[in-house]
């Protein structure tokens, strides 16, 4: 179980309902990436091109569920090898295990705002990238609740 929503030193889940988000899984390395304010996408995928204010995370492990959302306040192209926010390590932990892709998309975020309940993977999971509100989020206590709301891609 993912503790934040208790600590006394977190955002408010404060943003308006009718914000746009992109939900995405991330693997444990990748959620730790979002803990320091970036996430990365192949710029091959259509989450890169697509409009949306906050982003928000199903972690595959180990709780099985959207935890967090981030209000989206940068996108940066990096091509591999160039100076910018991912470092070669990045490159090795995020991107090269499921694409050869050599430009990525970071998505630069505030801090990570946890839900008051989390989203729990009932069977459903996530796949490719989900479009909802925040409001959905905030409704839906499972993943197949949220994807009777959610476009995906």
């Amino acid at each position: 179980m993912d503790l934040d929503r208790f600590a006394a030193d977190t955002p408010d889940d404060d943003a308006p309902g009718a914000g746009r988000v992109c939900v995405v899984a991330t693997q444990p390395a990748t959620f730790e990436r979002c803990r320091d304010g970036f996430y990365p996408a192949p710029r091959s995928y259509d989450r890169t091109r697509a409009d949306f204010e906050y982003l928000a995370f199903y972690r595959t492990a180990p709780v099985s569920a959207i935890t967090h959302y981030a209000r989206v306040r940068d996108r940066t192209e990096q091509v591999r090898g160039d100076p910018g926010p991912m470092a070669a390590d990045d490159w090795a932990a995020l991107i090269d295990p499921f694409s050869e892709e050599r430009v990525v998309v970071v998505f630069g975020f505030d801090s990570l705002v946890p839900l008051d309940a989390p989203v729990d993977n009932d069977g459903h999971g996530v796949r490719g990238a989900w479009y909802c509100t925040v409001e959905d989020l905030r409704r839906s206590g499972t993943l197949s609740a949220l994807s009777e709301r959610a476009e995906t891609s």
